[in-house]
């Protein structure tokens, strides 16, 4: 398609598309499953998931897109000649837009912890922190101020286009991000006691892993590398001719890993140094770790301070890599199947993204009647597309680059034209016709509380 925007570096690619996938959920949902089962067992266990299904899921997506050079709908209608497969891409587009719609409520949090910490509104005791996040959330109009804001502020990226736009942001925020993290982590090691919180993460304690353990490792890669969806299609549609798929998505996943496992070397020993167990959720973030923070710089407040304004920057800047990815799924889909100019075809998607953000925030603070089937309205989100939209998503690429389209064009992607070695050809046929299918319905089944 003539005047798309592409990435200008290999770094580039790398960057945005990690930033994709680190986000929000490296910080919380990783230390914390990782202490909860078997600790470096479960790292273990979840490097093996990320070769299995992570790397050949991602694999699929970017043959799709950068063969077809298209938005996610059009690409998918492009490989199937105009048979119903285009749903997966329209499926893909609705899970980010519903997604990006909740994510902004959290972000928006983080947001307002952000200033709230620079202005110094979250010192104080345990009650008082609890009680602050208490009546921020419950607010009728502040929640959904930073959250439409969170939003507005991702348009700002996402409207000046793939190498102004996003490529600039990702080569700022990525770097920035990575700095902040190892700043806190070696803050965070250098406590008193923060070697108990070294060992819950990194001491292997086999009795804890299961089959159920598997499944969950199974279903944090699928999930940190932001497969179903159309995140990884819509930005393989910008790369180079050039660009090696293969080692784009293994230094993809390893960037991703690295800054999951600093996240949880960050939480647990500051946790440990203080007495306290993290849990999980926002309660972790908004509720237990500025207390922890308070109480383990508590001789050294002026250091306190800095890390809770370094803490919440971090969570900032992770959320609006994940934002831009997923608001520029939607932007691509609008400017090119409605022929619309980017700044109109961003618009639209701000102006749903916004109203989704507003209605879920309400629904988990000032009005907890806007739910679907006994959940909040960004619960019931949150679940659809976790354990439903997802997987399907995943699992129909996997089921059409694996079965339906061409192999010759398979090879072609992976190869580059030939130009590049075949050699681990084969070993991701197999992947992505038999084994991540298997990984997905398993995941899938798991989420639903089936097995």
């Amino acid at each position: 398609m003539k005047n798309r925007g592409n990435f200008g570096s290999k770094l580039g690619i790398v960057l945005a598309t990690a930033g994709s996938a680190v986000g929000l959920g490296n910080v919380w949902r990783f230390p914390y499953m990782t202490g909860q089962n078997g600790g470096a067992a479960f790292i273990l266990i979840y490097v093996g998931c990320i070769l299995l299904l992570g790397i050949p899921g991602m694999l699929s997506e970017f043959i799709v897109g950068r063969h077809a050079q298209t938005n996610a709908a059009r690409a998918y209608d492009a490989l199937s000649g105009g048979r119903p497969w285009r749903l997966v891409g329209y499926l893909g587009i609705l899970t980010s837009t519903i997604i990006l719609g909740f994510y902004a409520v959290v972000a928006g949090w983080c947001l307002q912890y952000l200033w709230a910490s620079v202005s110094g509104h979250v010192s104080g005791n345990a009650d008082y922190v609890r009680n602050y996040f208490v009546s921020f959330s419950s607010h009728p109009l502040k929640p959904v101020v930073w959250g439409v804001a969170f939003v507005l502020i991702t348009h700002l990226v996402v409207v000046r286009g793939v190498r102004s736009g996003i490529e600039r942001a990702s080569k700022l925020l990525m770097p920035i991000l990575l700095l902040l993290l190892i700043v806190i982590v070696v803050a965070s090691c250098l406590l008193p006691g923060a070697s108990a919180g070294i060992e819950f993460l990194f001491k292997p304690d086999f009795s804890k892993v299961s089959g159920s353990v598997l499944l969950e490792a199974l279903g944090q890669a699928f999930f940190s590398l932001s497969l179903g969806t159309a995140c990884l299609c819509t930005y393989a549609s910008y790369f180079s001719r050039r660009t090696n798929l293969l080692h784009s998505a293994a230094q993809i996943a390893l960037l991703d890993t690295l800054i999951a496992i600093l996240a949880g070397l960050m939480i647990f020993p500051a946790a440990y140094s203080v007495g306290v167990n993290p849990d999980s959720g926002p309660s972790l973030i908004f509720i237990t770790l500025p207390n922890v923070f308070q109480q383990a710089f508590g001789a050294m407040p002026a250091v306190g301070y800095v890390v809770s304004i370094m803490f919440y920057a971090l969570l900032v800047f992770a959320a609006l890599t994940s934002t831009i990815s997923m608001h520029e799924i939607g932007t691509a889909f609008f400017t090119e199947e409605l022929h619309l100019p980017r700044q109109r075809a961003a618009w639209i998607l701000t102006a749903v993204a916004s109203v989704l953000c507003t209605f879920c925030a309400l629904s988990v603070g000032a009005c907890p009647d806007i739910s679907v089937m006994g959940l909040s309205l960004m619960d019931a989100c949150d679940m659809l597309t976790a354990n439903i939209m997802l997987p399907l998503g995943a699992l129909l690429t996997c089921l059409f680059v694996g079965w339906y389209i061409p192999r010759q064009v398979v090879a072609d992607e992976f190869t580059n034209q030939g130009t590049l070695s075949a050699r681990l050809l084969p070993v991701y046929r197999f992947a992505v016709r038999y084994v991540c299918p298997i990984a997905i319905v398993l995941i899938f089944l798991h989420q639903l509380g089936v097995i």
